[in-house]
């Protein structure tokens, strides 16, 4: 097993690392450049494209392993690589082949129109347009989340609003170095860990597309993490958001092996943070009249910052919040009834309403500090 999650991880690591590194020479000439603003945390231009880093990094080692999967003249070196508990599964693999090549494809797609939009902003209208109709073109075609629901319609309704709902998660958590690349890197090898361990048997070809995409974003990082060089962009946020969207309905989270159903809450556990952010950022600006995607600084991270956190730290404590709801979900694979489970439910709740309490009170600071300079700009007048 530690030989294919280095097989998986380094290549498109190493990938992601090199291709990021020339998008931050090639960025620049072509106009791809985050420039400071009111509603915008860094202070100097900074090339904008790294996202280009990880969609590479991740679609070309991918496209070339479909492609010893699936053509003859490579049996011979499949043999002598894939052991045999891989090779039970070729099979099984070249099956999900035209299923994986429309997830790919939908995710270049959506990478290309975020670069789009990196360049010259799009309508949130056109881009929400795509989102559902590539998403409910995946579901039609067999990634489709039953969550014990009988109903075809229903479930499938629930599935393309879960696939939209992360890929704008991730779009929306992007408003800090290393913030959206961090968590997709840990909810990636948490869906690993659960793929390849916690199942009734190994899910090989969902556990090696999470591990190539964590290797993808980990090149990234190396990039992103302060001092920052390049920024991911709309390009990177929501392709992460798609793929860990596909995967956490293409990965099975339950089977008849297993003694309850609860682990099917695990992926909402390890996607907590994304979650919470994301509808509490909505829920904000509704009540304020404000456009759903309107940017603001609403977001946890800023509420961090304003609590007197420097940037790093605050993304380092999501990091580690993230961390810990994640773990939670492993959790839910070491417990046999709903008692326990319970308990494990109600410590992301508890982490949950931590991050509530922190978040009211840097708003009211921050509200605070507003009323405060405006104030004494009236005095001065």
């Amino acid at each position: 097993m530690t030989q294919f999650v280095l097989s998986c991880l380094i290549p498109t690591f190493l990938l992601s690392l090199s291709l990021t590194g020339l998008m931050r020479l090639i960025a620049p000439r072509v106009g791809l450049i985050d420039k400071p603003a009111a509603r915008k945390v860094h202070t100097t231009p900074t090339a904008l494209g790294g996202g280009v880093g990880i969609v590479l990094g991740f679609l070309i080692p991918m496209g070339l392993a479909l492609a010893l999967i699936n053509i003859k003249a490579f049996e011979p070196m499949l043999q002598s690589f894939l052991s045999p508990d891989l090779l039970e599964h070729v099979d099984g693999m070249r099956y999900k082949t035209p299923q994986m090549l429309l997830i790919l494809g939908s995710g270049l797609i959506i990478a290309v129109m975020g670069l789009i939009d990196d360049l010259r902003p799009l309508g949130w209208k056109l881009r929400f347009g795509i989102q559902i109709l590539l998403s409910s073109l995946i579901v039609y075609n067999g990634v489709n989340a039953t969550v014990f629901v009988s109903h075809p319609v229903i479930s499938g309704v629930l599935s393309v609003l879960w696939l939209v709902t992360l890929i704008n998660a991730f779009n929306f958590l992007d408003n800090m170095d290393a913030l959206t690349g961090g968590i997709g890197f840990i909810a990636c090898c948490i869906f690993s860990v659960i793929m390849l361990n916690m199942t009734g048997e190994p899910r090989w070809f969902v556990a090696g597309t999470l591990l190539c995409l964590a290797g993808a974003i980990a090149g990234f990082l190396v990039h992103n993490w302060p001092p920052t060089k390049i920024f991911m962009g709309d390009a990177g946020s929501t392709f992460i958001g798609l793929m860990l969207g596909t995967m956490s309905i293409s990965g099975t989270f339950y089977d008849e092996s297993m003694p309850s159903r609860h682990v099917i809450l695990a992926p909402l556990c390890v996607l907590a943070i994304p979650l919470y952010d994301f509808t509490t950022v909505i829920i904000i600006r509704l009540k304020r009249g404000l456009s759903p995607w309107h940017p603001d600084k609403n977001h946890f991270s800023h509420r961090l910052v304003e609590l007197g956190l420097s940037r790093k730290y605050a993304v380092m404590t999501i990091h580690l919040a993230t961390l810990t709801t994640g773990l939670a979900g492993l959790l839910l694979y070491s417990v046999d009834t709903w008692p326990p489970a319970w308990t494990i439910l109600a410590i992301v709740f508890c982490v949950m309403a931590i991050i509530t309490v922190l978040e009211r009170a840097g708003r009211k600071k921050f509200d605070r500090q507003q009323r405060e300079a405006a104030a004494k700009g009236i005095s001065e007048a």
